[in-house]
């Protein structure tokens, strides 16, 4: 089994963070200074890093960096701001999700499977279709094969999010993509549409949620 790299100089905290990975089922390893962090992955080959902003020799932005450079293992960066998660996501750096500090071990375990299982999709026996359809030619949409009436706008802002399943995009990124003049709008806005398009998807089918929330950075496309 390939190991699971935890980055922090907490060595308590660690700690903590390998048994619960442990007893999840997976193989965890540790290291607490950043400048080891490159040399590790290259010869150990992991199958994610949780990856503190914060570790001392070397910090997380620039190991992120330099392993992008040759890897695109999943990497799940650590922060102990909020804050910090927006001027992250506009760096672009790469990162397959983020975590604000303090945090429970049992959320962290929760977010190495979703990306995993992002990363690796299991196989089935069976292909099954999303019941969100997107064609971009008629810019339509159909939602458990009914027709959802979207604007261009949001048929656009509905299309960026769902072409990169999992990744968080915060409000800047999107009103980047969906206004391509530059127009000054409110960050507001895209709150705005996201709102309009929850509700018209709810109209069809309201039992589960496929636009989630990422408290302080932005949204993501989950079904």
């Amino acid at each position: 089994m390939k190991p699971i790299l935890i980055v922090e100089d907490e060595v308590k905290l660690a700690q903590l963070l390998a048994d619960y990975l442990q007893h999840a089922g997976f193989n965890p390893s540790m290291l607490h200074e950043g400048t080891e962090v490159v040399a590790w992955v290259k010869a150990n080959q992991p199958e994610l890093i949780l990856l503190d902003l914060m570790v001392p020799g070397m910090d997380g932005l620039e190991i992120c960096k330099a392993i992008r450079s040759f890897s695109n293992v999943p990497i799940i960066m650590v922060t102990a701001r909020v804050d910090e998660i927006d001027r992250l996501l506009g760096l672009e750096l790469g990162a397959d999700d983020y975590i604000c500090k303090p945090y429970s071990p049992r959320e962290v375990v929760a977010r190495v499977k979703a990306v995993l299982r992002r990363i690796h999709p299991q196989p089935n026996t069976e292909t099954t279709a999303s019941p969100l359809q997107l064609d971009a030619e008629q810019l339509s949409a159909t939602y458990f094969n009914e027709p959802v009436p979207l604007t261009a706008i949001e048929f656009k802002l509905l299309q960026i999010l769902v072409d990169k399943p999992g990744r968080i995009f915060n409000r800047q990124q999107l009103m980047e993509r969906i206004y391509e003049d530059h127009r000054i709008v409110s960050d507001r806005t895209i709150d705005s549409h996201i709102k309009k398009i929850r509700k018209k998807l709810a109209l069809i089918h309201d039992e589960q949620e496929i636009i989630h929330s990422v408290y302080g950075a932005g949204y993501t496309f989950r079904e």
